[in-house]
């Protein structure tokens, strides 16, 4: 791990589009986030593509992951801002409710800037070098040379390439199922690291924003000081936390990981900076007694996980990540870790009134324990959550086939909690970073309710129906995806207020609409998936779905074949199989 006594980066101004205030047209100039929530997006990271082949049917780490959470976000806009409108008395002479008779879809009136609604929304073009930003260094650095870094770099840039030869973008000895490149991937990672930092910066520096929620891909968590896994290639949130550290004087940061997978990568980083500065801590005591002044705090991080053990990266029983996925450690070696297993549960009342208050809970309660433990005050406190949906219950059946799920009102309700954790600790600054989730329902449900917690906690306005079965139907059918791209937005009054208005906003939002991919790279026989040679009786070669680990891959439907079946013909057709994800989860 490198030196944490490098120069600073110092970030650039960037649009900010306030949910709030005037129905002007949008106003791009150099503004700050004004409301307490505010949500970042990043145009950048849907440059991350999957380049191997023609065929990304089996792809669930894809770029359509943000619009599915961009749909989430837009109707939870606005079913907040329904409870806003209709709590608030209208001592306006009328304008409000005239206002809300406005046509939102008409190009006179910018989407993004309803009367009333607490969240502000950034659209993000930071953008850091990995090989100069001081906390990635501190991250993923080393301090005889950023090679890990260097070969990120090098590895975008040569995929094209590689790939073009029918070789793999992806060296050796790494998962080749979890992990890909394209040459603008790099433009991905750095624009989402910079805008995890460009958030820190305002909830940190802000009189107003307090808490913010990061969209952004590919993901972190499982990406390790110098080893990228299960889709990450950085570590998003822990360089969020060094950042917080060396820019902002936060000393202590909890990290809540609500991902169904265990975020391997993360824990073994802050285990890391965690022994680094104990070590520190007990040569300055030592040093102390001989006279010395004492040393400058370093960093300590509490991390604490709820995931599924069953699930990637423990998938395979493999004794080491059990057991990491399974430590408990508050205090000794200057460690503070929480793991927490999910278990399956048979209603909403079981998981919330056991599960939750008996066992998930506890990660909070840990965290305060590791507050009230080390030295310092809320004022070198900062709350981040590493924010997977793919524990929904709404998530692919082939991703959380051990059972092991949440119901969507759980990012609700724990989000809630976290927040009011933040109030008490850190002056309510959290910042939240988007890790999995790949079923579009998911995603969009989870993030809707996740949005809801955020800017409105301990409000009772927030109904739980919002996100029911019935209202994401309608919500995927109206944002469907239609030829160019964008939403058909309906005329006003054709639909109920709050979907109308959620159209408007996501077709606002929404960082695709209109942009080319990177060029394709012509097929090759390499995907994510392996196929097996023919067998000797010359059946036709049988596609293999390898175990599906950090939703690498969606598994495809392996139809029973009769035992006095005719072997299949030698001649193959030119398209053998397209994976889908399943239609149920549609």
């Amino acid at each position: 791990m490198a030196p944490a006594d490098l120069p600073g980066d110092t970030p650039g101004f960037r649009p900010v589009v306030s949910i709030a205030g005037s129905v002007d047209k949008l106003n791009l100039a150099l503004a700050k986030p004004t409301k307490p929530t505010t949500v970042y997006i990043q145009d950048a990271c849907i440059q991350h593509r999957f380049i191997r082949s023609r065929d990304t049917s089996a792809i669930v780490e894809k770029p359509e992951r943000l619009r599915a959470v961009n749909v989430g976000l837009a109707a939870a806009m606005a079913r907040l801002e329904s409870t806003v409108t209709k709590a608030e008395p209208d001592d306006t002479g009328g304008l409000v409710a005239a206002l809300n008779k406005l046509n939102l879809a008409s190009s006179d009136v910018d989407p993004l800037s309803p009367p009333n609604l607490a969240v502000s929304v950034v659209k993000s073009s930071t953008s850091v070098d990995i090989l100069r930003h001081p906390a990635v260094k501190f991250v993923h650095g080393d301090v005889d040379g950023d090679v890990y870094l260097e070969n990120i770099k090098a590895w975008a840039r040569d995929s094209h390439d590689k790939i073009a030869k029918s070789e793999s973008e992806i060296p050796e000895g790494l998962s080749q199922g979890d992990l890909y490149l394209c040459p603008t991937s790099i433009n991905a990672i750095q624009g989402a690291i910079g805008t995890v930092c460009e958030a820190i910066d305002d909830v940190v520096g802000s009189t107003s924003c307090k808490r913010a929620f990061v969209s952004i891909r590919p993901p972190g968590h499982h990406c390790g000081e110098d080893t990228p896994a299960g889709f990450c290639f950085v570590n998003n949130v822990t360089i969020g936390a060094a950042h917080a550290h060396l820019q902002h004087g936060i000393n202590r940061v909890v990290i809540l990981d609500i991902d169904l997978h265990h975020g391997n990568g993360t824990q073994s980083i802050a285990w890391q900076i965690n022994e680094e500065t104990y070590r520190k801590t007990l040569e300055s005591e030592a040093l102390q007694e001989g006279g010395a002044a004492p040393h400058k705090p370093g960093l300590q991080v509490f991390y604490g996980s709820i995931h599924d053990v069953l699930s990637y990266p423990c998938e395979d029983g493999k004794a080491d990540l059990v057991q990491a996925a399974s430590v408990s450690l508050h205090g000794p070696h200057g460690q503070h870790i929480e793991n927490i297993h999910l278990q399956p549960y048979t209603s909403d009342e079981h998981f919330f009134d056991v599960l939750y208050k008996e066992r998930y809970i506890q990660l909070l309660k840990k965290a305060e324990d590791f507050l009230a433990n080390t030295k310092g005050n809320n004022d070198d406190v900062m709350v981040f959550i590493s924010c997977g949906f793919d524990a929904c219950e709404h998530e692919y059946p082939s991703m959380s086939r051990h059972g092991r799920k949440v119901p969507t009102s759980f990012y609700h309700r724990f989000t809630q909690d976290a927040c009011a954790f933040a109030e008490r600790h850190a002056h309510g600054r959290l910042v939240s970073v988007l890790e999995g989730g790949y079923s579009d329902r998911a995603l969009t449900s989870g993030a809707m309710a996740h949005l809801c917690g955020l800017a409105q906690q301990g409000n009772s306005n927030v109904d739980k129906e919002w996100w029911s079965l019935e209202n994401l139907e309608k919500l995927e059918k109206a944002t469907k995806k239609r030829r160019g791209g964008r939403p058909s937005i309906p005329a006003a009054g054709s639909v109920e207020p709050w979907l109308e208005r959620a159209v408007a906003i996501f077709a606002a939002l929404d960082p695709g609409a209109g942009q080319k991919p990177p060029a394709f790279v012509a097929p090759t026989s390499m995907t994510l998936r392996g196929r097996k040679k023919a067998d000797a009786g010359g059946g036709s070669p049988a596609l293999t779905a390898r175990p599906l680990d950090a939703g690498a891959t969606e598994q495809a439907p392996q139809a029973e074949i009769p035992a006095d079946a005719p072997p299949a013909p030698k001649k193959l057709p030119r398209v053998i199989l397209h994976v889908r994800p399943p239609q149920d989860d549609r």
